[in-house]
C-alpha cells in the first residue's frame, strides 16, 4: 500500500516515515510539506492513503482534504498532534472527506515510536475499506443480548440516517433542517471512532439546535430525540424494541455497520418510517436500505453530486432500494414533509405482502 505524508513538520514526518515502513507492503510515496503541495502530488501521482496533518501554513489539512476530494479522490487520514484538542476541525475535515482521525506517533526519549500502534490499525481499517489488505472470513450474524419481558415502548415514527466519509456535514446539514416539532425519534449510525462520537454529538447538536444524545446499551427509544451511536460495536433494535450494542460481526470492516441496524430495525419496528442512506465510502447500507424499502419505509439516497464519496448511496441506487434520490440540501426537508404532509403510507403495521 502506498502512502503519502502531509506534515510541516521534519521529526512528524520522519516518525510517520518510520511508522509507515515498519509494515512489510507499505512504502512511503512521497512526502508534502504543506496542504497545498499535497493536493499537487496527489494530482501527479495519486497514493492510496494519505496522513494529513491539520495545521500548515498556506493551505491547511482541512482545505487540503476538500480539494483533493474534489480532484483526485482517496482515502485521508488526519494525523495531527492533538484530535482532541482540535475537534471541531477534525469534523471539518471528516466533513470534506478524510475518513478517520489519530493523534500524531512521538519520537520517545529511548528512540521508540510512542502511538504506533493506534496509527498502524486505522491504517489497516482504511486498507480493508479500500480493498488493499485482504478481508478475513466472515463472522457470525449479530444477535441481541437475551431480553426479559418489558413493557413495550410506544411505536413512535422513526428516522434513520446512515453515512460514512463525509458524513458529519451532511447530517448537519439534515438535523438543521428537521424542525424540534417534529414527532419522531431520529437515529443514526455514522462510521466514526469511538473515541470521537461525544464530540460528534457535541457538535451535532450545535447544528441541530437540540440536544444529539449518545446511545447507551438498553436504552429505549422516546419520542422527540435524537440519538448518535456511540462505540465501535454494532447498534442493532432488540426484540423488545431496545437498542444493545454486539460485537458481532466481528469481520465486517464497517463499524458500526449501517447494514447490521437497518435489518435489525426492519426485523423488530413494525411501523414503516424514513431511512436515508448519505455520502460514504463502500456499500454499507444498501442492502439494508432495501430491506426497509419492501416493508413500506420511504427511503432516500443521497445524489451523486453532493455526496463526497457516492459509494453508499450509489450501491443502494443500484440494488433499486432507494425510492427518492436527492441533493443533500432537499432531504431535511422531504423527511420533514413525510411526517407533516398526510400520507397514506404512514400505517401502524407493516405490509403482509410485497
Amino acid at each position: 500500500m502506498r502512502i503519502g505524508i502531509v506534515n510541516d513538520s521534519v521529526m512528524a514526518c520522519e516518525v510517520l516515515r518510520r511508522v509507515v515502513l515498519s509494515v512489510p507492503g507499505q512504502e512511503v510515496a512521497w512526502i508534502a510539506r504543506d496542504g497545498e503541495q499535497a493536493v499537487a502530488m496527489t494530482r501527479a501521482d495519486g497514493p492510496d492513503v494519505i496522513l494529513m496533518d491539520l495545521f500548515m501554513p498556506g493551505t491547511d489539512g482541512v482545505e487540503a482534504t476538500r480539494r483533493i476530494m474534489n480532484e483526485s479522490p482517496c482515502a485521508i487520514l488526519v494525523v495531527t498532534a492533538t484530535v482532541s484538542g482540535h475537534i471541531s476541525k477534525v469534523y471539518q475535515a471528516m466533513g470534506s472527506g478524510a475518513l478517520d482521525a489519530v493523534d500524531t506517533p512521538v519520537l520517545g526519549t529511548g528512540g521508540e515510536v510512542a502511538g504506533a500502534a493506534s496509527l498502524l490499525r486505522k491504517i489497516d481499517v482504511i486498507g480493508k475499506l479500500i480493498g488493499k489488505t485482504p478481508p478475513r472470513m466472515a463472522s457470525l450474524p449479530p444477535s441481541a443480548p437475551v431480553e426479559q419481558p418489558i413493557q413495550e415502548p410506544a411505536l413512535y415514527p422513526l428516522v434513520l440516517l446512515g453515512s460514512s466519509t463525509g458524513g458529519p456535514f451532511a447530517l448537519a446539514e439534515i438535523l438543521s433542517k428537521l424542525p424540534a416539532s417534529l414527532k419522531t425519534t431520529i437515529v443514526i449510525v455514522q462510521h466514526v471512532d469511538a473515541a470521537f462520537a461525544p464530540g460528534l454529538g457535541q457538535w451535532l447538536s450545535q447544528h441541530a439546535g437540540r440536544k444529539v444524545e449518545l446511545i447507551r446499551d438498553g436504552m429505549e427509544l422516546t419520542e422527540g430525540k435524537i440519538l448518535l451511536s456511540g462505540t465501535d460495536d454494532h447498534l442493532v433494535l432488540g426484540a423488545h424494541r431496545r437498542l444493545y450494542y454486539s460485537a458481532e460481526p466481528r469481520a465486517l470492516t464497517y463499524r458500526p455497520s449501517i447494514d447490521v441496524f437497518f435489518k435489525s430495525v426492519a426485523g423488530h419496528w413494525p411501523r414503516s418510517g424514513v431511512a436515508a442512506l448519505l455520502t460514504g465510502m463502500g456499500r454499507d447500507g444498501a442492502e439494508g436500505l432495501l430491506q426497509l424499502r419492501r416493508l413500506g419505509w420511504k427511503t432516500i439516497a443521497q445524489d451523486e453530486l453532493t455526496s463526497v464519496v457516492w459509494g453508499m448511496p450509489g450501491a443502494a441506487v443500484a440494488l433499486g432500494a432507494a425510492d427518492q434520490v436527492l441533493p443533500l440540501p432537499l432531504i431535511g426537508q422531504a423527511i420533514a414533509s413525510f411526517f407533516l404532509v398526510p400520507n397514506p403510507s404512514q400505517v401502524q403495521a407493516r405490509p403482509t405482502s410485497f
